[in-house]
């Protein structure tokens, strides 16, 4: 019979499948003590899962290419770290051979004293990582129950399904993808987690904070679930698969529709141009980019040349990188970003500090990079060397004092004066930025506007600090909201601030590509916005139909509200707007 089933939407589209349920109690623990004569051949059941499991891993990171390899490879890094631990795998053999457990009981016994420690940890962030912590129990207990249950060899195919399951790692998604899942229902998660994000690049439909998902599912249920409202339908009707394929005809002629508008300009029907550039960090984001129009890249993120190695790139090797990517350019302005390394985004070489009890708040971005100068100067020399390729603009993350920007500006003339008398060909001026994402640094912006060309907003950094709430705890989803009234006031200063000053401003958080936000950004007086290329004919689709002139009339209601009820008012009025 049907039924529907409520969550939160962490990544739009809509799916029709089978169930697929993976939950830790698919695996069967044998809690019966083991006899001495059993032990060894215990232990090697235990090893071969183990390798099984580091196989398993392998082979997906052989497996990825394109945009989100460096991204998904993070995760599988991470795993692999775990599973190549002494102290885990040490621990597993003392409960077998100590307690007499089984294999199946070692690990749950391993599973809960880890995650008890992570649950005890003070900082949100860490806490966040006990899921890293099942991700690799679960896939070790299933190497196990593989070894006789058919029923695990056939989850691995997951052809036309939609995985339902406590969580999803962000390694996985690609894979699972590939092997034909077409969606995901999450019992916990959040829309701004690192899975989600990768869900909505996918362009696969995922629903987070479906609380009853696991316990009113059964596998091989026919479900539809839709990323947009959050809503799961169990045995959907024929009305609601007409629905369904209804859906479907009008995406692809959607689709159809907007390859139409890569060569056609972003411009309101009022005759404001509004510039959409694209986020980047692979070969395959700057070719994206350029066939879906973008204005320039107003976000290149470096880290992905210092991630998963053990040692930093030379100038040389990061010179060819920013070359190729002022080159795929073809002339047009590339933004790139210094090293944004720190907080959740850890690396092998040993830049990163370790163990700081609060990373969030810690040693990342520009900190990093001045602790570091000699690491800084090596990326500034790369980058100036660029600029005679093509336009380049610098970007600093985490900026939080007039200070680190006149000592950033400091380097970039030594660097420059230094490559010119090596005889290196640079451009005669640069253009320096500041990252806002910090609430000190939109506050003092009046004081550092002078010192800089440009701007950027980070809207998912400046959310979560400007609220004191954590974008990856999916206990505090609902506080986490751009449309609290203190961000958008703060987005109107900064905004104001650029605008008196004749500084262009680009927002290049998620909310850049997310039309739902793009009547207020533009009503607020936006007119640069940074996205993953892929959502750049979506937004400018929407745009062209707007008129900026009506928009702008409701700014001052936006910023006379006092919560984000009366916010939200002033949604629906703005989508009446002509």
């Amino acid at each position: 019979m049907r039924h529907q089933l409520e969550g939160s939407g962490a990544s739009r589209g809509m799916a029709l499948g089978r169930a697929r349920l993976e939950q830790p109690s698919r695996f069967l623990v044998d809690e019966t003590p083991l006899e001495q004569s059993e032990v060894a051949g215990e232990l090697q059941r235990l090893d071969n899962a183990l390798a099984s499991a580091r196989h398993e891993l392998r082979g997906l990171r052989d497996k990825l290419a394109g945009p989100l390899a460096r991204e998904v490879a993070e995760f599988i890094d991470a795993h692999s770290l775990i599973l190549q631990d002494p102290e885990f795998v040490n621990g597993l053999h003392e409960l077998i051979e100590t307690g007499r457990y089984h294999a199946s009981a070692a690990l749950k016994l391993q599973r809960d004293s880890l995650v008890a420690v992570f649950e005890a940890m003070d900082d949100p962030y860490l806490r966040s990582r006990r899921e890293d912590i099942e991700h690799v129990i679960g896939r070790v207990q299933g190497a196990l129950s593989r070894e006789s249950s058919v029923e695990e060899r056939k989850l691995a195919s997951r052809v036309g399904e939609i995985l339902v399951s406590d969580t999803v790692a962000p390694a996985e998604l690609v894979p699972l993808a590939e092997h034909g899942v077409l969606g995901f229902i999450l019992t916990s998660g959040s829309a701004l987690s690192h899975s989600a994000i990768l869900a909505r690049s996918l362009r696969l439909p995922m629903v987070v904070n479906s609380h009853a998902a696991l316990s009113h599912l059964q596998d091989g249920d026919l479900i539809l679930i839709d990323g947009d409202s959050g809503k799961v339908i169990v045995h959907p009707t024929a009305q609601d698969i007409a629905g369904y394929r209804h859906w479907q005809r009008e995406v692809a002629q959607q689709d159809e529709r907007r390859a139409r508008l890569r060569g056609v300009e972003t411009r309101t029907v009022d005759g404001a141009e509004i510039r959409l550039f694209a986020n980047a960090e692979l070969a395959a984001d700057v070719a994206q980019a350029r066939t879906n129009g973008a204005a320039g890249i107003g976000l290149y993120r470096t880290e992905f040349l210092y991630l998963q190695r053990n040692q930093v790139p030379g100038e040389e090797e990061q010179f060819q990188a920013y070359r190729d990517l002022v080159l795929g350019m073809g002339g047009l302005p590339v933004t790139i970003r210094t090293l944004d390394l720190g907080a959740d985004k850890a690396d092998s070489a040993g830049i990163v500090l370790d163990e700081e009890p609060n990373p969030a708040l810690g040693v990342r971005g520009v900190r990093l990079s001045l602790r570091k100068p000699q690491l800084m100067q090596t990326q500034l020399r790369a980058i100036l060397r660029t600029s005679c390729y093509g336009p380049v603009r610098i970007l600093v993350p985490m900026i939080s004092a007039v200070e680190e920007i006149s000592t950033i500006r400091r380097m970039i003339l030594e660097c420059a004066r230094e490559l010119r008398t090596q005889g290196y060909e640079i451009a005669d001026s640069f253009e320096l930025g500041a990252m806002i994402e910090v609430p000190a640094a939109a506050i003092a912006l009046p004081s550092m506007i002078r010192k800089l060309d440009f701007v950027a907003i980070g809207t998912n950094d400046l959310v979560q600090y400007t609220l004191a709430v954590d974008r990856n705890n999916s206990e505090l989803d609902t506080l986490y909201d751009p449309l609290h009234p203190a961000v958008l006031r703060l987005l109107s200063q900064i905004i104001a601030v650029c605008a008196r000053a004749n500084r262009p401003v680009t927002l290049c958080g998620e909310i850049a590509g997310d039309t739902r936000f793009t009547r207020l950004l533009i009503a607020m007086g936006l007119t640069d916005l940074s996205m993953h290329p892929a959502l750049l004919l979506e937004v400018r689709e929407l745009v062209n139909t707007l008129d900026r002139s009506a928009l702008r009339k409701h700014a001052p209601a936006l910023l006379r509200a006092t919560d984000r009820a009366s916010v939200r008012r002033v949604l629906a009025r703005l989508e009446d707007a002509p």
